[in-house]
């Protein structure tokens, strides 16, 4: 077993997978049915809102050209968003990346709406609290469960929102709730100053048990609403693999409009960052294994019966030699952000859990990323090792007060897949945009878009001998690329 993890982690680091993602398999053509017989969630395609021809779908998928794809001239998306796309060089089929953006509406359920959900109209009747939903989904070994995503994770979103709209609709006086067993919330008593209490319920109990009233934010709920879909989205993709052909896995990285404020949830290596008045606000953080490295080697230490009994939780700055036993080596683990020395032993000539550096790390020599949906079949190559429980679906949730702003037209969310940000720092980004965005007519309703082309085509770069380069001479990215420019004043100007 170690020896076939050596073989596939030499091929891997000497550069035959690019860009971090775990290639198990091809890519694949999502509209053929899986190996099981079983027909695709949905067939492959991209962006409903681009509104490609057949032929132009077919267009899409030429690695050679790379052509990128942008939103028609009459096409508005909600704020004038910006969008633009590019195929990978060659390192799969199809597309994998894959967006949605949508406008919903959230308000109370009635008992009818309470038990349809997912197939309901995006929009509805037009009428509730508008939600402005943006995602953008970086699918690997395979397109399937990113297609699915950027499907349904926004109607999950929606439809998790309007359990809460009684409080949305009158946010300043929203207080901490409990729901009762019939789902029907009552108000707790806030205590100021209180610490704990002996429960009610068991007067005069030495092993009275104590609880805490804790007072519970509208932001708080909303953020834990949208984990909570995340979650939900996973549990769907896992539950619905039963039934259809959804390949592999996908980071995803949504950004939520409601009541003023701007969610931004992140579950991978996608990113987002605000641009105002040539500040850059990071509204994401990568999760990677390298960020995640503790997370990780605690669940490995915690339940070792996941690591196969072939490999360790302990890293070390290269791989062990059986020669190199009863010798002293730097090492670290979940405890340490350092490294420390230990006597090396038999435990120790596993692979480890976390190998390589940057985005040559991986999981189990396998995948490159550590939070996404889907990747429930994932496992060790030519082993029964799931690496399925090491992958968590949970986003981090940022949140950004836009109402607290005035913003101008040229300040705006950037939201990009890795193979934006592979070869494009947060400053070049900010840059290009602000720089672009400067020479353009502040009415131009393709301005956002046109952005969102030149940062895009950036970063691709252009073919010459050796491969795509950018300017520099530097080798531009060979990823799939998907880019949202959305501008923060889009809510006050857009009719």
């Amino acid at each position: 077993m170690i020896s076939k993890v050596k073989n596939a982690m030499s091929t891997l680091v000497g550069g035959m997978i690019p860009h971090g993602h775990h290639q198990h398999g091809s890519g694949g053509n999502a509209q053929n049915c899986g190996p099981d017989g079983l027909p695709p969630r949905f067939a492959y395609t991209r962006p409903e809102f681009l509104d490609l021809t057949p032929e132009l779908l077919q267009y899409s998928t030429e690695h050679a050209s790379r052509p990128v794809l942008t939103l028609k001239r009459d096409s508005r998306l909600p704020w004038r968003t910006g969008y633009a796309e590019v195929i990978n060089a060659g390192k799969s089929m199809l597309n994998e990346d894959q967006a949605s953006c949508e406008l919903l509406f959230v308000k109370k359920p009635s008992g009818k709406q309470r038990n349809s959900t997912l197939l309901d109209d995006t929009a509805g009747d037009g009428t509730g609290i508008p939600l402005h939903f943006w995602g953008v989904f970086d699918g690997h070994a395979g397109s399937g469960a990113a297609i699915m995503a950027s499907k349904l994770l926004h109607r999950l979103i929606r439809d998790r929102l309007c359990d809460i709209a009684h409080l949305l609709e009158n946010p300043d006086a929203a207080p901490p709730i409990c729901l009762t067993k019939n789902g029907s919330p009552f108000q707790l008593e806030v205590k100021k100053g209180a610490a704990l209490e002996e429960d009610p319920d068991s007067p005069g109990d030495p092993t009275a048990r104590f609880h805490m009233e804790k007072v519970v934010s509208l932001e708080s709920l909303v953020m834990g609403t949208i984990e909570n879909a995340f979650k939900q989205m996973d549990d769907l993709i896992e539950k619905e693999k039963a039934s259809f052909n959804i390949s592999g896995g996908c980071c995803a990285l949504a950004a939520v409009h409601l009541m003023g404020k701007l969610y931004v949830a992140n579950a991978g290596d996608s990113r987002a960052i605000i641009i105002r008045n040539d500040d850059i606000i990071p509204m994401s953080n990568e999760f990677t294994p390298e960020t995640e490295r503790r997370r990780l080697q605690y669940l490995g230490f915690l339940r070792p019966e996941l690591l196969g009994n072939e490999f360790t939780h302990i890293e070390f700055p290269r791989r062990i030699q059986h020669k190199e036993l009863g010798k002293k080596m730097l090492f670290r683990d979940h405890t340490m952000a350092g490294w420390a020395y230990k006597t090396i032993v038999e435990e120790d000539l596993k692979f480890p859990l976390i190998y390589g550096e940057g985005k040559k790390a991986r999981v189990m020599a396998t995948i490159g990323v550590t939070r996404g949906l889907g990747d429930h079949d994932l496992k060790v190559y030519n082993s029964n090792i799931h690496i399925k429980p090491f992958l968590s679906c949970c986003p981090e949730v940022k949140v950004y007060d836009a109402a607290d702003y005035k913003h101008g037209p040229d300040d705006v969310l950037v939201m990009g897949t890795d193979g934006l940000w592979d070869v494009t720092t947060d400053r070049e980004v900010a840059d290009a945009v602000m720089g672009f965005l400067a020479g353009c007519e502040p009415n131009d309703p393709m301005r956002y878009t046109l952005a969102a082309q030149d940062l895009l085509m950036r970063s691709r770069g252009v073919l010459k001998e050796r491969g795509w380069r950018l300017p520099n001479d530097r080798l531009g990215s060979g990823d799939d690329i998907t880019v949202f420019v959305i501008p923060l004043a889009g809510a006050k100007t857009e009719t």
